[in-house]
């Protein structure tokens, strides 16, 4: 039986659910909050901890849209669709996660109630900008707690200082989930750095840095579009690749979540055969001039242009993997590449892929080179690699 939204969504009612969200993204709605969903219905005990409160961080018009729509708790749709192990999929699922959702400012101090109840876990995915930091925020946000900050992580910063005063044994695990290298050191660091501008107590900062616990982790799904006012387009591949650390609380027990010791395998991974095979396709694409339009599954479905990609994969970037020891699931990896890339619902535009082009080389393809070179002269084994050198000395 399904649990009742109606007393959670009253007029200021108190936010109850264990899991605190920061964004209000499609990308969230079909991956974090869908393996929520989809772990509370499972039956499994302990498969998760409870629902989500979702918090709106913007005054985007869709944002508040997403808000409304979810506020009535009935659920949103998530389609997926796409290829999975050489099947067509085409289902659309219903997310019944998320059971609050309100606004950082209008609802402050529920909020600032909520970090000293309920929470356990704080998930966030605030966009390109999310972790820039506002110059009219100050150390007054601790001495006038009514005032709410601007930028999102003085926001997190004086939500924890309220959790430090009221409840500094609860156990707190964080969870950014941008695109973002160590995304949990980086997010601790900058809090820290805010804290110990802002003179705030010694006993403060090592909560911070000893109490919370801050994931480093890897999400990966193309969500396409979004269905309005809520709900997503999604592909069925799904990850979210966690680095394991003592007393750390997940959202939930899901067969897309990988909890490890080696993160940064599952971001070489990434970067170095999905992004650099957009990243290649995007290449051919403005050599080529090819059509404004053209989509990554109608690049893959070119026989000459594809066979390039498979090239590249097979001769100048799967043996660096080899040397690496990490060969054969590199190789399974890029069977379910491929199959990404071949998607015919996803209306993936090498246009946008192509949106800064130069920095996406030098962030995908020059690492990749530097490492084989670093492995030749380790071992003696010389990876050859034309087309990608070939790219990277190009004016493109």
């Amino acid at each position: 039986m399904r649990p009742s939204h109606e007393e959670d969504q009253a007029p200021d009612a108190p936010l109850t659910q264990p899991i605190l969200q920061f964004g209000t993204s499609r990308f969230l709605q079909a991956h974090v909050d869908l393996f929520v969903s989809e772990a509370l219905e499972s039956g499994q005990p302990g498969a998760a901890p409870g629902g989500i409160t979702v918090v709106q961080t913007t005054e985007n018009a869709d944002s508040a849209a997403r808000i409304a729509a979810l506020a009535n708790g009935s659920g949103y749709p998530v389609h997926v669709r796409g290829l999975h192990a050489g099947r067509l999929i085409d289902a659309t699922l219903t997310g019944r996660a998320i059971r609050q959702a309100v606004h950082v400012r209008k609802d402050w101090a529920l909020l600032r109630e909520a970090i000293s109840g309920p929470v356990q876990i704080i998930i966030s995915n605030t966009g390109d900008q999310g972790y820039r930091l506002d110059e009219r925020d100050n150390a007054r946000a601790f001495t006038e707690p009514s005032r709410v900050p601007h930028s999102f992580p003085a926001r997190l910063l004086s939500l924890l200082h309220t959790r430090w005063q009221n409840r500094p044994d609860a156990p707190l695990s964080l969870f950014p989930c941008e695109l973002i290298e160590k995304n949990g050191e980086v997010l601790r660091g900058i809090a820290v750095e805010l804290a110990l501008q802002w003179h705030m107590p010694d006993d403060f900062i090592r909560y911070l840095t000893e109490h919370c616990v801050w994931a480093n982790s890897l999400v990966d799904r193309i969500v396409s579009e979004p269905i309005r006012p809520v709900g997503a387009i999604a592909e069925p591949y799904a990850l979210w690749a966690i680095e394991k650390q003592p007393r750390l609380q997940v959202p939930c027990v899901h067969p897309s979540i990988v909890l490890t010791d080696n993160l940064h395998h599952f971001e070489r991974r990434k970067l170095f055969l999905l992004n650099l095979g957009h990243t290649f396709l995007a290449e051919r694409w403005l050599r080529d001039a090819r059509a404004a339009e053209e989509t990554v599954c109608g690049a893959m479905n070119d026989p000459a242009l594809r066979a390039e990609l498979e090239k590249v994969w097979q001769q100048e970037v799967l043996p660096v993997f080899d040397l690496l020891g990490e060969g054969d699931d590199a190789l399974a990896y890029v069977a379910q590449v491929r199959e990404r890339l071949l998607n015919p619902f996803l209306a993936h535009r090498l246009a946008d892929i192509a949106q800064s082009h130069a920095q996406k080389k030098q962030r995908r393809i020059a690492p990749l080179l530097a490492l084989a070179a670093s492995l030749t002269r380790a071992n003696g084994t010389i990876i050859d690699q034309p087309l990608l050198t070939e790219m990277m000395a190009g004016d493109i």
